[in-house]
């Protein structure tokens, strides 16, 4: 949903002539687009944060279904409406009983489905069927362990959004102002190292600020941001997996869902890979939440 460096670089000039500093009149003129999309899904997602309940359920059930679509779009195995509409029937059935508290049943549902889905994809797509089921229930049931917490719920979402938008944003801007080595030039050519740094660090400073000044939740701020430095660090490491991924299918895009952007694959990859770190270390310290587990420091 933020930002990311891979796509914001202007697609016409070669690599060799992208200087730190240097924004083309191309770039100038789709980032306005970029900006657009992005401050909707921003203002949508926050809204659904706040908002809860069957709606936040709604919001990332739809975000799922979308991954889970250009997924299995992307790879081109068999029987390609036979796996989505499978997947998406558990991704739907795992949402609902989630929300009804059957919390094992909605765990469930997802490897259940992948079996599934590999069975479907047949030879040679066992391993890419199966794995879209867990990228996309990841996502899903990852952002609804962590906002079911009814105390810390809403404000580790919120850092969770800090964390993952601002590494985003200041790892794009830190690595065209800076510039240097190249972070993965093989899978994604824009992308640096210098970005790769300032975004981590910012990202997890960003988060940090958001968890302490958080009302009534205060958490302390020097183990909140050594964990936000690991969760940026894994959604930048999201990111690359998913160009990765493009790469090998030969793509630019997962899809043309959301204007100026690509698709929600290319949106939410990184927050999908920081979501799942999240949730499972805060579930690893074993407090009565996985939302406790990333802020309760005490």
């Amino acid at each position: 949903m933020a930002m990311n460096e891979k796509d914001l670089a202007p697609p016409a000039e070669p690599a060799s002539a992208i200087r730190p500093g240097l924004m083309s009149r191309h770039h100038l003129e789709d980032l306005g687009v970029r900006a657009a999309s992005g401050l909707v899904l921003v203002a949508t997602a926050v809204g659904s944060l706040f908002a809860g309940g069957w709606l936040f359920v709604l919001y990332w059930l739809i975000a799922a279904l979308a991954v889970h679509w250009e997924w299995q779009r992307l790879i081109g195995a068999p029987l390609p409406w036979l796996r989505f509409f499978s997947g998406g029937f558990a991704l739907c059935a795992a949402a609902v009983l989630y929300r009804l508290g059957l919390t094992e049943l909605a765990f469930a549902m997802i490897p259940l489905a992948a079996a599934f889905a590999a069975w479907a994809g047949g030879s040679g797509f066992l391993l890419w069927s199966g794995f879209g089921l867990f990228y996309a229930g990841g996502l899903l049931l990852a952002t609804l362990s962590l906002r079911h917490a009814p105390f810390f719920g809403v404000c580790a979402i919120g850092w969770l959004f800090a964390v993952v938008w601002g590494t985003d944003v200041c790892a794009y801007f830190g690595g065209r102002l800076i510039g240097g080595p190249k972070l993965a030039p093989r899978i994604s050519p824009g992308k640096t190292w210098s970005g790769f740094l300032v975004g981590v660090v910012f990202g997890a400073a960003f988060g940090a600020f958001v968890a302490h000044v958080w009302p009534n939740v205060q958490a302390p701020l020097a183990p909140v941001f050594l964990l936000g430095l690991a969760a940026g660090a894994v959604a930048q490491g999201g990111d690359l997996f998913e160009s990765w991924v493009k790469r090998r299918y030969g793509v630019k895009d997962s899809s043309r869902l959301i204007p100026g952007h690509g698709g929600v694959m290319d949106r939410l990859d990184g927050f999908i890979a920081a979501a799942i770190f999240a949730a499972l270390f805060g579930m690893a310290r074993g407090l009565p939440s996985a939302a406790a587990g990333l802020l309760y420091w005490q």
